[in-house]
C-alpha cells in the first residue's frame, strides 16, 4: 500500500490549511476535467440515438445522412428533416447544450452577436424558430444561448468551454516541457560549473535578450499556426524560466557532505544528480510551476487577441476578448472571455501560493 514520508504528510497538511489554495486547486481540477468531456456538454450532435432499434453514438463516430433517408456524407441532426425522421422512428439523447464551438445558429431572433436569449423580448423571440425548425411564439421555445452568440452566430458558452479545454492543455505541455528543459539545463549548469556554467550564462544572457514577442509574430506570419507549431515557437523561448533557480539550486548542493560522499563511493554524476541532488531543486521548481502555466495561458491569450495564435475559427478565449473589443455593442462577449480567464488565473495563483506555503520549511504546525 502507499504510504506518505512524514515530511510529505507534513506538506499535505500545510497545503490543506491554506483553504484558498485548497479548494482553488479542486475547482480548477473539476473544472478541468468537466472539459475534457466537452463533447458530452455543448454538441450539436447528440450523446446518443436509437433509430429504428439500433443504438448510433454520434457524439463519438460519423454517421452518413444516407442511414436516415437522406444523401449527404455527413448528417446534420439539427437540420429539420432529419430531426424530424429520428424522432419519428426512434429517439435522441442531446447534450445540455446543443452546441458546438464552430456551431453557426441560423435561426437567431436577432442579428449577430446576438444577446443572451434571457434577455430577449417576446416580440425578438417570435422572430426565432424551435429546434425542430418551426417558428417560435415564445422565449421559452426558441434554442437557447445562454450568453448569447459571437459575430458568427456561435455559442459564446460551447466556445469557452472549448476554449478553456484548448489553453489548459496548451498551458500544460508548454508549461511541462519547459520546465522539463529549463531544469535539465539548469542542473548542468550548477552541478558541473566552471566554463560550462559560464558557457550557457552567456547563451541564456543573449538568449533572454532576443524581443521574443516581435520573433513570434515574424514567425507566425511566416509559418501556418497551429497547435503544436505554436507550442514549439513559444517552447523556443519559455524554456529559460526556470534555469536559475535549478542553477542556484544545485550549485548550492554541489559541495554538501553528501555529495562529495557520493563521488567518493564512486556514483557517476548522472545518479549523483538524478537521485540526490535534483530532489532538493525540485522543492523550488514545483512552487513555480502554476505560475509558469500562468503564464503559458496568458501567452496564448494574448497571441490569439493579437491574431497571430491559433488558426481561423479554434475555439480561443483570446479572440472571444477580440470579439468583444469590436462589438462593444455587445457586451456579453468580452466580458464572459474576461470572466473565464480572471477565474482560471486567479485558481492558479490561490494554488501556487498554498503549494508555496507547503514546500516552506518555516511553515510547521
Amino acid at each position: 500500500m502507499f504510504s506518505l514520508t512524514p515530511l510529505s504528510r507534513r506538506r499535505l497538511e500545510v497545503f490543506k490549511r491554506n483553504r484558498r489554495g485548497f479548494f482553488a486547486f479542486w475547482i480548477f481540477i473539476i473544472a478541468f476535467v468537466a472539459s475534457l468531456g466537452a463533447e458530452f456538454i455543448a454538441n450539436d450532435k447528440p450523446i446518443l440515438v436509437s433509430y429504428n432499434g439500433e443504438l448510433l453514438f454520434p457524439a463519438l463516430f460519423d454517421y452518413p445522412e444516407d442511414k436516415f433517408g437522406g444523401f449527404l456524407a455527413e448528417t446534420d441532426y439539427r437540420d429539420p428533416v432529419i430531426f424530424k425522421e429520428i424522432e419519428a422512428h426512434g429517439w435522441m439523447l442531446w447534450p445540455p447544450i446543443r452546441y458546438s464551438y464552430n456551431t453557426h445558429n441560423l435561426a437567431l431572433p436577432t442579428p449577430a452577436p446576438s444577446p443572451p436569449t434571457w434577455s430577449l423580448t417576446n416580440e425578438q423571440c417570435s422572430h426565432g424558430k424551435t429546434f425542430s425548425g418551426e417558428p417560435a411564439q415564445n422565449c421559452s421555445q426558441i434554442e437557447w444561448n445562454w450568453l448569447g452568440t459571437d459575430d458568427q452566430g456561435r455559442d459564446v458558452v460551447a466556445r469557452l468551454i472549448y476554449g478553456f479545454r484548448i489553453s489548459v492543455l496548451f498551458g500544460l505541455l508548454l508549461a511541462g516541457i519547459s520546465s522539463f528543459v529549463g531544469v535539465a539545463a539548469g542542473a548542468i549548469q550548477g552541478y558541473f560549473g566552471g566554463w560550462t556554467d559560464l558557457i550557457f550564462q552567456r547563451f541564456i544572457e543573449i538568449w533572454s535578450s532576443l524581443p521574443s514577442l516581435y520573433l513570434l509574430i515574424i514567425l507566425s506570419a511566416i509559418v501556418t499556426p497551429s497547435f503544436f507549431v505554436l507550442l514549439f515557437i513559444l517552447l523556443a523561448f519559455s524554456w529559460v524560466n526556470l534555469v536559475h533557480v535549478v542553477r542556484a539550486e544545485f550549485l548550492r548542493a554541489r559541495n554538501f557532505d553528501y555529495v562529495r560522499a557520493a563521488r567518493a563511493l564512486g556514483l557517476s554524476n548522472r545518479k549523483i544528480m538524478v537521485k540526490h541532488v535534483l530532489p532538493n531543486a525540485m522543492v523550488a521548481t514545483l512552487t513555480f510551476l502554476p505560475f509558469i502555466l500562468n503564464s503559458s495561458i496568458t501567452t496564448l491569450t494574448s497571441l490569439d487577441f493579437l491574431g497571430f495564435g491559433l488558426p481561423p475559427g479554434s475555439p480561443s478565449l483570446g479572440e472571444l476578448l477580440l470579439q468583444g473589443k469590436s462589438n462593444l455593442q455587445a457586451p456579453w462577449l468580452g466580458l464572459s472571455g474576461f470572466a473565464v480567464i480572471a477565474v482560471t488565473l486567479s485558481l492558479l495563483v490561490f494554488t501556487g501560493e498554498a503549494l508555496r506555503d507547503a514546500f516552506d520549511p518555516r511553515k510547521g504546525f
